[in-house]
């Protein structure tokens, strides 16, 4: 793509049909540009903010030539997106570069490369079998976590070792895994910046997290004293990679907060579920600035607007009765992403409740 920005009435490509995917349609709408996505069919729930949408696997390879030939510029709004599907794409059209997915697609790679730039993890070990995964619990120690190093999220893919008893009663995957230990933590928070074409970066503020069963359920702001202690040493961490990615868009980076300091969990290359905040109480929020970036626009400011912000996601049969929210007081903010299967563990929505007022 030109390093010029990309004028209205130009499309914008994305890869996967999620709500990511669709709350970044919307703002690509919103500043002029048609989209265009792609993803095997499903409920893609990103299809209906799209302009046009391809139902095609990700092995079909004309299908992908079809679509990289109808846009200007293309991004993903998740990140197990297949790498052979993303390098089907001439690469001078692709925002972020491709390099960032094969990082962040492989566990072992992402902490080698993130510790390479100064960042800390936990302790972790690479595990193929069986015979790793005892010697590694051995080494490592527990309580610990066993994860697949490719294709986890929202805390799939992963069995937790309260002891080394229970490496028996864990069938072994069959797969390339990462055994890590356990972090003594008081919180989780996130690191989410933008990086323009033209290297500029921008932070928004950090939100602490909560998770259940790996899954992002609630992000609040402010983030509490140690979380805030930490972020720009985070923060460096997080600049440091983008650079070194020669990133254009957004880029998240989580970390665990520690007595000794922040902790690196893992990096999304893509907008973030503990972003979505940004849309109310951000002056851009992460899905424009995202836009904003891979076009070649300015980037937009990234300043909390509110004194506090709380972000919960809504799961499963909680979807059937989420209308019931706007009756609570406190000015909810409601957003449903339009999916059809509402089971146990899948994210539906998310409501976002904003204050002038300081908790």
């Amino acid at each position: 793509m030109a390093s010029a920005p990309l004028p209205p009435g130009m499309t914008i490509g994305i890869l996967g049909g999620g709500q990511l995917g669709r709350m970044m349609a919307v703002a690509a709408i919103q500043l002029g540009y048609r989209v265009i996505g792609y993803a095997p069919a499903g409920d893609n729930v990103a299809a209906s903010a799209c302009d046009d949408f391809f139902e095609n696997g990700w092995g079909e390879r004309d299908a992908l030539a079809a679509f990289a030939s109808r846009c200007d510029v293309v991004t993903w709004e998740f990140e197990n997106v297949p790498l052979s599907a993303v390098e089907a794409i001439p690469e001078a059209m692709l925002a972020p570069h491709p390099k960032a997915l094969g990082i962040a697609q492989d566990r072992l790679n992402e902490k080698r490369f993130v510790e390479e730039l100064g960042a800390v993890c936990a302790p972790y070990v690479r595990v193929e079998n069986d015979h790793d995964f005892a010697r590694a619990v051995e080494r490592v120690g527990t309580p610990g976590i066993l994860k697949t190093a490719r294709d986890g999220y929202d805390g799939k893919g992963q069995w937790r070792i309260g002891s080394a008893h229970e490496v028996e009663g864990i069938r072994f995957p069959g797969r390339a895994c990462i055994y890590e230990g356990m972090v003594a933590f008081e919180t989780e928070f996130s690191v989410i910046l933008v990086r323009g074409r033209d290297g500029d970066i921008r932070f928004w503020d950090s939100s602490a997290n909560t998770h259940d069963g790996g899954m992002l359920v609630h992000s609040v702001l402010p983030a509490g004293a140690l979380v805030e202690a930490q972020v720009e040493q985070a923060r460096k961490i997080a600049a440091q990679t983008a650079e070194a990615l020669r990133y254009v868009g957004v880029l998240t980076l989580e970390f665990f907060a520690t007595q000794s300091g922040p902790i690196f969990n893992e990096m999304a290359p893509r907008v973030h579920n503990s972003g979505h905040w940004t849309v109310e109480a951000s002056a851009t929020s992460q899905f424009e600035n995202h836009i904003r970036a891979i076009a070649g626009l300015p980037l937009g400011g990234t300043a909390t607007r509110f004194a506090s912000v709380d972000m919960r996601n809504i799961v499963g049969e909680d979807a059937l009765a989420a209308h019931e929210i706007l009756n609570e007081g406190g000015e909810p903010h409601l957003h449903l992403y339009g999916k059809r299967d509402a089971r146990d563990g899948r994210k539906m929505g998310h409501v976002t409740r904003v204050s002038h007022e300081a908790p």
